[in-house]
């Protein structure tokens, strides 16, 4: 029996400590950057706002449906052991390894480069422009070495116990969650326009996409509109994503049958509303031209210079910094507790299962953040984005699919909190999320297969490395 191992984990962490979790998870760059990307692709006012809208359900839908499952496995690991539950070793393993290749490495390498790219904006030499070694097509520049240090520094604090990391995991979030806010107010209070309002929504349902080439506006309909809201939505589910991250520490939880489930419906319901609050903001402040062609897609940063004039920008590049930072904090303090216990369970290395002094993996954690540094030499941000996506939809699916098959296959484990709406909201949430995936296997195959790609070689690695029974 390894369950007991669990308990080797303190118990620190309360429903607060677990809800800041949640949104500080969920809280990175996206916000501030993709609300750009996703006006190019649909070019209306309620279409970005459905958009928003829409991402914020399907994402509280998914938590209050998890909320099931985490009452019913209250230890770490989280999604991993709701897979391994439903559906055996194999998709366990296939979502553990394709949560250390690409899922959760991947967003903390686009995390980290997010903070550098403000960070540039503070101190030029920063930028990626600043090259500082090249050789053959391989070129290093200081931007990487930046995201790289984050990343590193945040494994270190965290290798020293959950505690630090769980006080500045707080605080960072309970300051990211104000000034956001701050942004929000101030930008309703001293920079909407009723003129901007009101031409940005005089045509606010005729979708159009942005020609970046000729700098003009297409009418879209029929499949160009499908493509077009389909590459929106991976900005906006991106940015709400890692929610989940909460489930995986679920063994350091007090009272984890009831707080697991309640940081999530919390977490994910206060950051969706504050995402469609800043994209209203947005609207109200800016010309919808200049959201579409900001510059680095640095939405937040034009809405800053119309708020606070041109201290502002240098506000909103301190308040994304602090955000980032946050953000991988939770991405990596979660991370490493999938990876301890696959390894508990042998599948994954043997050394990713011990608890060093602190009570913490801290191998796990070595091994996250060697690998997420590599990931962020590749220099393809954009990409990595389209490529964690579609993963980490399937297996959402999948998940949220063993709630169902759970119900059957166990229907006697005690269910301290049932899934809301069942079946028709988990239902909702798989038709949903399975459309979007399919649309964007079809629209962005080049990064999205790859994606699906690097899950597939998990098969043959699992049987090559399965222990012999």
């Amino acid at each position: 029996m390894q369950e007991n191992n669990q308990e080797d984990f303190k118990r620190e962490l309360g429903l607060l400590d677990g809800t800041m979790l949640v949104v500080g998870s969920m809280i990175g760059s996206g916000i501030f950057i993709v609300s750009a990307d996703i006006t190019r692709q649909v070019g209306s006012a309620g279409w970005l706002t459905l958009i928003w809208v829409l991402t914020g359900l399907i994402t509280v839908i998914a938590a209050v449906s998890y909320g099931e499952l985490s009452a019913m496995f209250p230890k770490a690991g989280g999604q991993y052991v709701y897979l391994k539950e439903a559906y055996g070793k194999l998709t366990g393993f296939l979502y553990g390894w394709s949560f250390f290749a690409v899922i959760q490495t991947g967003t903390i390498a686009a995390v980290g480069v997010a903070f550098s790219k403000f960070a540039a904006y503070l101190y030029e030499p920063l930028s990626d422009e600043n090259i500082l070694f090249e050789i053959g097509s391989f070129k290093l520049n200081a931007a990487q070495i930046v995201s790289i240090i984050t990343i590193v520094l945040l494994t270190y604090i965290n290798s020293r116990g959950v505690k630090n990391s769980k006080i500045m995991q707080t605080v960072l979030t309970i300051i990211k969650i104000l000034s956001l806010l701050g942004l929000i107010v101030f930008g309703f209070i001293l920079a909407a326009k009723a003129e901007v309002w009101n031409a940005n929504w005089a045509d606010a349902w005729s979708t159009r996409s942005f020609n970046v080439a000729s700098g003009s506006w297409l009418p879209i309909s029929g499949t160009a509109l499908i493509t077009g809201i389909s590459a929106a939505m991976v900005g906006s589910l991106f940015s709400s994503d890692a929610w989940n991250g909460v489930t995986f520490i679920a063994g350091e939880i007090k009272n984890p049958k009831r707080n697991v489930g309640l940081s999530l419906f919390l977490g994910t319901l206060i950051v969706s509303v504050i995402y469609v609050l800043a994209n209203l903001m947005y609207l109200a402040v800016i010309p919808l031209d200049e959201i579409a062609t900001a510059k680095s897609d640095r939405v937040a940063v034009v809405a800053s210079q119309y708020i606070f004039g041109d201290i502002g920008t240098l506000i909103i590049a301190l308040m994304i910094m602090i955000s980032t930072f946050a953000c991988n904090n939770g991405l990596i303090m979660a991370g490493a507790r999938v990876y301890y216990t696959m390894a508990k369970d042998g599948l994954f290395f043997k050394k990713a299962a011990i608890l060093n002094d602190a009570s913490v993996p801290a191998w796990a954690l070595w091994a996250q953040c060697i690998w997420a540094s590599a990931l962020c030499l590749t220099g393809k941000y954009g990409d990595l984005l389209d490529f964690v996506i579609i993963i980490v939809l399937i297996f959402y699916i999948l998940t949220i699919y063993g709630i169902f098959i759970l119900r059957k296959k166990r229907p006697d484990l005690e269910r301290p909190y049932k899934a809301f709406g069942y079946p028709f909201l988990p239902f909702l949430y798989i038709i949903v999320a399975s459309a979007l995936s399919i649309a964007l296997l079809i629209t962005k195959t080049s990064t999205c297969g790859w994606g699906v790609l690097i899950m597939l070689i998990g098969i043959p690695v699992y049987y090559m490395t399965k222990p012999k029974e």
